[in-house]
């Protein structure tokens, strides 16, 4: 997937991001009135893999590793079911913003592509689902292993694909870059 974005495509994907950015007038007063410290198309567009056809071909790579990690994940999805894309939108994070803590309800596996990732910009941030079972539980020492931490936090590289199961609660911490970040993010349904 990197090489198909060094090959140019992950220019295209940020101009298209761009494009949207600039253009989309309910997507930035969607952003204004939540306070998104930049721009998402996830409010205001729904089509995206329709409307550029960099947005499709991204959507038939998508489509292939999301199918990779439901069999590795030994779904039993039946058998006329199978997962589908029921979500695609950009985000460009400005400087100091985040995102807050959350999960994508209705959905079984999200994931995010990241396009342009400046020195110092956030990384993905995952949290332990027994967390809310752990209150009495003390701090994990600073030289715990990744597995026992309540936190982990993954720093992407631009062309990198993260897949999560759609019930984990992540979130991303803001951008300490002096650039924007950008990354496309998507969710799959079971149909």
């Amino acid at each position: 997937f990197d090489h198909a974005l060094r090959e140019g495509g992950a220019m295209e994907l940020e101009e298209a991001v761009r494009m949207l950015a600039a253009e989309d007038r309910a997507g930035r007063a969607w952003c204004k009135k939540q306070g998104y410290g930049g721009y998402t198309s996830y409010a205001s567009l729904d089509d995206l893999p329709a409307r550029a056809t960099v947005f499709g071909e991204l959507k038939r790579k998508l489509d292939r590793h999301a199918a990779a990690f439901a069999e590795a994940l030994a779904f039993d999805l039946g058998p006329r079911g199978r997962l589908a894309m029921d979500s695609l939108w950009v985000n460009l994070l400005k400087p100091g913003f985040g995102h807050s803590g959350h999960i994508h309800p209705h959905s079984v596996i999200s994931g995010t592509v990241y396009i342009a990732t400046p020195p110092g910009a956030a990384g993905l941030k995952l949290a332990d689902p027994r967390l809310p079972m752990m209150m009495a539980a003390p701090p994990r020492r600073s030289d715990a292993a990744q597995d026992l931490t309540s936190f982990v936090t993954l720093t992407p590289a631009p062309g990198t694909v993260f897949l999560w199961e759609s019930w984990l609660r992540h979130e991303v911490p803001p951008n300490g870059g002096k650039a924007e970040r950008i990354s496309i993010s998507f969710n799959y349904a079971w149909r």
